[in-house]
This record gives structure tokens, C-alpha cells and sequence, in this order.
């Protein structure tokens, strides 16, 4: 079960993996390559923070911790039927 903000989050994070990896001088040229390609289409900070505006039931910048009790105990409540 991944939340809104765990959501956005991993895209982002993921976005500053590959970054990491093309900045690394060890890693072999087709690795860099591979994901030199990913990011090439990779969504932006502006590209998220407007998905999470226009979408916040899927990608949410942050959660307040009352918001995130609810979609848990929602998301346990659906799992269980």
C-alpha cells in the first residue's frame, strides 16, 4: 500500500539515483548510458509539483499526519474486503 506522498517521493528520489549514477566515475558507460535515457524524459520538480496539485489522490508534495492516518486505515479497510 503506498500513500500519495510516498509516491511522489519515490519518484523523486529515484530521479536523484540516476543523477548519482551518471556522477559516479565506477560505473561501467552502459549503466550511465541506461540511465542517461531514463531521465531524458524523467518528470521535472515543476512536472510533479503540478501532477500533485492536479492529482493529489496519486502524488502528494507532503501529507499531514491526520490525512495520512485516514488513507491508511482506508487503504487497510479495502484491503480486507
Amino acid at each position: 500500500m503506498t500513500l500519495p506522498d510516498e509516491r511522489y517521493r519515490a519518484v523523486m528520489q529515484t530521479q536523484k539515483f540516476l543523477i548519482e549514477i551518471l556522477n559516479t566515475p565506477r560505473v561501467p558507460k552502459s549503466i550511465k548510458e541506461s540511465a542517461k535515457y531514463c531521465l531524458r524524459h524523467y518528470p521535472s520538480e515543476y512536472d510533479m509539483k503540478k501532477t500533485a496539485q492536479t492529482s493529489p489522490d496519486i502524488f502528494a508534495e507532503r501529507m499531514e499526519d491526520v490525512t495520512r492516518m485516514f488513507k491508511q486505515y482506508e487503504q487497510k479497510k479495502n484491503e480486507q474486503a
